[in-house]
C-alpha cells in the first residue's frame, strides 16, 4: 500500500470519527445542556456565587430623574376651566442601594434582606437648582385633609373649611422643587399635629425617604429551583397583600426587579413586585435589542397591566372598595397609602384612557419618553438596562363644605413623574462579553466538530480523485509484444535497405474507463 493510499484511508477514518462523534453530539445537545446546569448551579444568591457580591453591592450607577408638573393656570381650573401644566426638570440624583443585614435562612434555600436607598444630587445632569426653582402644584395635603372629612357630617366639613381658609391655605400651593420633594413644614398639617401627635407636621412627596428602606424582604436564592432565582417569599412578613379586593391581586410575585433567572425565553412573561405600587406586575417580551455590544432581551408591561377591568376582567380586584373602578391606564393607590387619592400611571398619563390625557393642556405620552422597560441578557437573566418610569397624580374633586371647590371638574391631576435608569457599567460589559464569548465557544463545539469533519470529507474527495486520476493516465498507453522476426515489407519499405535486430512497435489501444 503507497503513501497516498495510507493517507486516504487515515483522512476517511478521522472524517468519519469526526462527523460520527459532532452529529451526535449537536443531536444529544450535551455540551449545551452541561453550561445550562453549570448556569442554574453559578447562578445563585449563595455566598459562594460570583454573582452574589454584584447582587449586595449593585455596580451600575441608578439615577432618579425627577420631573414636575407647574400649573399655569389655577385660577381659570378653579372656576371650571381646563387646567394647563408645562413640565419642568430633570432633576436628577444618584442613588445608592446597598443591601444590608444580609442574612440566610432555611439551610440557604431563602436569604433576609434590608435595601436602603440614598440620594445624592447630580447639578450637571439636572436642568436647575431644586432650592431655588419654584413650582406651583396641588397642595397634597390640603386635599388630603378633605378627603379624609369626606365622610363626615355637612357642617363639621363647613367649620374645618372655615378654619382652612383663615389660615390661608388653598388648593393649590407655591413651593421650591426641593420642598415638594424632600419636604417642609406644612401649617396645615403643623394645626393637625397639635391635636393629633401621630401625624407628622412635615410633608414632602420623598419625605423620610433617604436613607430608608422599603421594607423587609426574604428572596429565594435559587439554590433548589434556578426559576426561583431572586423572588420575593415575604415582605414585611406578608406571603401576601390584603388591601385589594381578590386573592390575584393581593399576590407577591417575581423579583424585586434587580435580578431575573437564567436562560429566559421570548414567550415568558416575567413578574416584578414593586412596592410603591403596592402591587405586582408583569412585562412582555417587546424585541432583541443591543446595549454595549451584548445582546439582550427588551420586556415591557403590556397594556392589559393598567387596563380597565371592562377590557381585561383580571384587573376587576384592584378596585377597591369592589367596583369602585378608574378607567384604563390608572391605578388608585390610596388603598395602601393613608391620606390623600394617590392615583399612578404611566408618564403624561401614557396607554391611558384618552379622556385622561385631554383633560389637562401640555401632555404629550410618546413610548420613547415614557415607556417602562427592561434589557435582559437572556443567558444570563442579568439587567444590562433598566428603565422605570411612573408618574404621580391626585384626584381633584368637588366636596360638599368646601367652597372653594365648587366649580371643580372631577380630574385626576398630574404632580410628578419619575424616571429610574441605570445601565451596565464598562467594566461589567467587558466581562459579560468574554463570559458569554465563552459560553458559545463552549456550545457550540460540537459544531466546531461537524465542521472539523466536513473540511476533512471535502479533503478526502480530492484525494481520491486526484489519486483516480493518476491511474487513468498510467492505462491511457499499451505495449504489443516484441517479436524477433520482422514484418513483411510493404511497397513503401521495399527499396528502402533492411535494417538488422528487431524492432518495437506501439499501437494505441483503447482506454479505460472509470
Amino acid at each position: 500500500m503507497t503513501r497516498r493510499s495510507c493517507a486516504i484511508y487515515a483522512t476517511g477514518i478521522v472524517c468519519a470519527h469526526l462527523l460520527i462523534v459532532g452529529i451526535a453530539l449537536v443531536v444529544a445537545q450535551v455540551f449545551q445542556t452541561m453550561i445550562h446546569s453549570r448556569l442554574k448551579k453559578e447562578i445563585t444568591l449563595t455566598e459562594k456565587s460570583q454573582v452574589f457580591e454584584s447582587w449586595k453591592n449593585p455596580p451600575p450607577p441608578v439615577y432618579m430623574e425627577y420631573y414636575f408638573f407647574n400649573v399655569t393656570n389655577a385660577e381659570e381650573f378653579m372656576m371650571g376651566g381646563k387646567a394647563a401644566v408645562k413640565q419642568i426638570g430633570p432633576y436628577t440624583y444618584r442613588e445608592y442601594r446597598p443591601r444590608e443585614n444580609v442574612t440566610f435562612l432555611e439551610n440557604g434555600t431563602k436569604l433576609y434582606a434590608l435595601n436602603p436607598k440614598t440620594f445624592v444630587f447630580v447639578p450637571e445632569k439636572s436642568a436647575g437648582d431644586p432650592e431655588v426653582d419654584i413650582i406651583r402644584t396641588v397642595n397634597i395635603p390640603f386635599v388630603a385633609i378633605m378627603n379624609e372629612l369626606n365622610s363626615y357630617s355637612f357642617f363639621l366639613r363647613t367649620f374645618v373649611s372655615m378654619y382652612i381658609n383663615s389660615l390661608g391655605v388653598d388648593v393649590f400651593m407655591t413651593r421650591t422643587v426641593h420642598e415638594v420633594l424632600w419636604g417642609f413644614k406644612d401649617p396645615l398639617l403643623t394645626k393637625v399635629h397639635s391635636m393629633k401627635p401621630e401625624v407628622d407636621e412635615y410633608f414632602g412627596l420623598m419625605w423620610k425617604k433617604n436613607g430608608t428602606h422599603e421594607g423587609e424582604f426574604v428572596f429565594h436564592t435559587g439554590e433548589e429551583n434556578y426559576l426561583d432565582y431572586g423572588k420575593i417569599d415575604t415582605w414585611n412578613g406578608l406571603s401576601k397583600m390584603s388591601w385589594w379586593s381578590s386573592n390575584q391581586s393581593n399576590m407577591i410575585n417575581g423579583t424585586d426587579g434587580a435580578v431575573f433567572h437564567p436562560l429566559i425565553n421570548r414567550n415568558e412573561l416575567l413578574y416584578i413586585f414593586a412596592a410603591d405600587l403596592c402591587r405586582s406586575i408583569h412585562l412582555a417580551y417587546v424585541e432583541d435589542v443591543e446595549v454595549k455590544g451584548i445582546q439582550a432581551y427588551r420586556f415591557a408591561p403590556p397594556n392589559d397591566v393598567l387596563m380597565s377591568p371592562k377590557d381585561n376582567p383580571t384587573n376587576a380586584g384592584f378596585c377597591v372598595p369592589a367596583g369602585d373602578c378608574l378607567g384604563t391606564g390608572v391605578l388608585k393607590v390610596s388603598v395602601c397609602r393613608e391620606g390623600a387619592p394617590i392615583v399612578v400611571s404611566f408618564p403624561h398619563f401614557y396607554q391611558a384612557d384618552p379622556k385622561y390625557i385631554n383633560a389637562i393642556d401640555g401632555l404629550n405620552p410618546n413610548k420613547e419618553e415614557h415607556e417602562t422597560y427592561l434589557d435582559l441578557q437572556p443567558t444570563t437573566g442579568v439587567p444590562i438596562r433598566a428603565c422605570k418610569r411612573a408618574q404621580l397624580n391626585i384626584i381633584l374633586k368637588r366636596v360638599q363644605g368646601f367652597p372653594k371647590t365648587k366649580f371643580i371638574n372631577e380630574t385626576i391631576f398630574p404632580i410628578m413623574f419619575v424616571n429610574e435608569t441605570a445601565t451596565i457599567d464598562d467594566e461589567s460589559a467587558s466581562q459579560m462579553r468574554t463570559l458569554l464569548l465563552i459560553v458559545t465557544l463552549v456550545s457550540n463545539f460540537p459544531l466546531l466538530i461537524v465542521g472539523m469533519g466536513i473540511i476533512l470529507l471535502l479533503v478526502l474527495v480530492v484525494l481520491f480523485c486526484r489519486n483516480r486520476q493518476k491511474k487513468t493516465a498510467k492505462d491511457d498507453t499499451a505495449y504489443t509484444q516484441v517479436s524477433d522476426k520482422p514484418d513483411e515489407p510493404s511497397e513503401t519499405a521495399a527499396n528502402q535497405p533492411m535494417r538488422n535486430g528487431s524492432y518495437i512497435a506501439m499501437s494505441p489501444v483503447e482506454a479505460q474507463k472509470c
